[in-house]
C-alpha cells in the first residue's frame, strides 16, 4: 500500500510536502470554570524553529492527563528537518500519548501537535492556510453549545434565557437530557423561538458525566418539538431506532466520526456530519474527511472542546473554508464561561484569518 503524501487526499497534497525546520517545543496550560460546570484544563503546544513558532492546543478532556503532560514537558525528540508529511508520520511512529486511556486521548494529543507543525510550517514559507488550499475565508455562521443543567442539577430554560436578554441573535446547540418533560420543552420553545439550531443526544459517549440513556420519550417529545433541528448523535438502541424513521435526513454524527471509513460505513448515507478536527487526530485524516463529504455532497459543520487558546482560532478558520455556512460549534471563547459578558459577536464571526500560517484571530482581542 502507498504511504507517501501522493497517496493522500487532495487537499492533503496541497500541504503535505510543505518544508518543517524544527528546533524544540514549549508548553503552556490553560485553565477556565466553563458554563457545563467544571474546569476546564486545556494545553498550548509550541513548536519553535529558524526564528519563528506556531501553535496548536491539546484539548484532551481529562484533566489529570492535562496536568501530567504539563508537568513532563517536552519530552518528545521532534526536531530535525522535516517535510509536514515527514513530521506527522514521525509523530505516530513515536506516539505522542504513549499512556492515553483510549485512541480518542491520541488523536487529541496528535491534533495539538498537527496544528502546531501546520502553523509553523506555513509561517517558515511565509503563506497562510487559504493560500496554500486556493481557497477564500468566508464568515463564519456558528451556534452556542449549551446545557441546561450543571451535572447533578434539573434542567432550566435560564441558561438560554440570560444569554438571549444579551445576545438576542444567538442560535443554539443544545444538549437534549431525560428530564426535559413537555412543561419545559414548551417554555423552551416560548423562550428561544427559532433559535434552537440542534439537539445533540450525546448517546456515544461512555464513562463522562454527560452520558445519556435512551429515552424513546425523550426523543419522541424533541423531535416534534424541533422538526427542522439537526439531530446530533442519537441512540441506536431498538427502542428508538423506529422514531427515527422520517427524519434521517437530519441526523449527524460527532463522536464515532474519526476517519473516513467511520462515514462511508455509516448504514443510513447522511446529509450532513459534525467534522470535529481533534477527533481525527492527523492533518491527513482530516483532510480526507473534507474531501469524501464534498465528494458524496455531506453538508459539513465543525465542532470544538471548549478551547481556550489557539485551537479555537484554527478551527473557526477551518469552518471558515470548508463549512461556513453550517451550525458550527464554534462560538467565540468569551461565551464559555458561566457568564457571558457583554461586548461578544452574536453574528457570523467576520475573516480574521492571519497573512501568514493557521491562525484566526479571536474577535474579542484575546491572545
Amino acid at each position: 500500500m502507498a504511504s507517501g503524501p501522493g497517496s493522500a487526499s487532495p487537499t492533503y497534497r496541497r500541504f503535505a510536502d510543505l518544508p518543517l525546520e524544527v528546533a524544540g517545543y514549549a508548553l503552556s496550560g490553560r485553565a477556565l470554570a466553563v458554563s457545563s460546570g467544571w474546569e476546564r484544563l486545556t494545553t498550548v503546544i509550541r513548536l519553535f524553529g529558524g526564528g519563528l513558532s506556531g501553535e496548536g492546543e491539546d484539548v484532551w478532556t481529562d484533566a489529570d492527563d492535562q496536568r501530567r503532560f504539563l508537568t513532563a514537558g517536552a519530552v518528545l525528540d521532534l526536531s530535525g528537518s522535516w517535510t509536514l508529511d515527514a513530521f506527522s508520520r514521525h509523530l505516530e511512529a513515536i506516539g505522542v500519548f504513549p499512556d492515553a486511556p483510549s485512541p480518542t486521548g491520541t488523536d487529541f494529543r496528535r491534533w495539538g501537535f498537527e496544528a502546531a507543525a501546520l502553523d509553523l510550517a506555513l509561517r517558515q514559507a511565509g503563506r497562510s492556510l487559504a493560500d496554500v488550499l486556493e481557497r477564500e475565508p468566508a464568515p463564519v455562521s456558528w451556534v452556542l453549545s449549551l446545557r441546561l443543567a450543571t451535572p447533578g442539577a434539573a434542567s432550566t430554560v435560564r441558561p438560554v434565557a440570560e444569554r438571549l436578554a444579551v445576545y438576542p441573535d444567538l442560535r443554539f446547540k443544545l444538549d437534549a437530557v431525560q428530564d426535559w418533560d413537555e412543561p419545559l420543552i414548551a417554555e423552551l420553545q416560548s423562550v428561544a423561538a427559532g433559535r434552537v439550531a440542534s439537539l445533540d443526544f450525546k448517546a456515544h459517549y461512555h464513562g463522562t458525566s454527560v452520558d445519556t440513556q435512551p429515552d424513546p420519550g425523550l426523543y419522541q417529545r424533541c423531535l416534534a418539538a424541533w422538526p427542522e433541528a439537526v439531530i446530533e448523535d442519537p441512540s441506536t438502541d431498538p427502542r428508538v431506532l423506529p422514531l427515527l424513521e422520517g427524519n434521517w435526513d437530519r441526523v449527524s454524527w460527532d463522536a464515532p466520526i474519526h476517519r473516513v471509513d467511520d462515514i462511508v460505513g455509516l448504514p443510513h448515507p447522511p446529509r450532513i456530519l459534525n467534522i470535529k478536527p481533534c477527533r481525527f487526530g492527523s492533518l491527513r485524516a482530516l483532510c480526507g474527511a473534507y474531501d469524501v463529504c464534498d465528494a458524496r455532497g455531506i453538508a459539513m459543520y465543525g465542532g470544538g472542546f471548549f478551547e481556550l487558546g489557539p485551537g479555537r482560532g484554527q478551527i473557526q478558520y477551518l469552518a471558515s473554508l470548508f463549512h461556513p455556512n453550517g451550525p458550527n460549534d464554534v462560538s467565540p471563547r468569551g461565551f464559555h464561561g458561566a457568564v457571558a459578558p457583554p461586548g461578544l459577536p452574536d453574528g457570523p464571526l467576520p475573516v480574521a484569518a492571519s497573512p501568514v500560517g493557521f491562525a484566526w484571530r479571536d474577535p474579542t482581542g484575546q491572545d
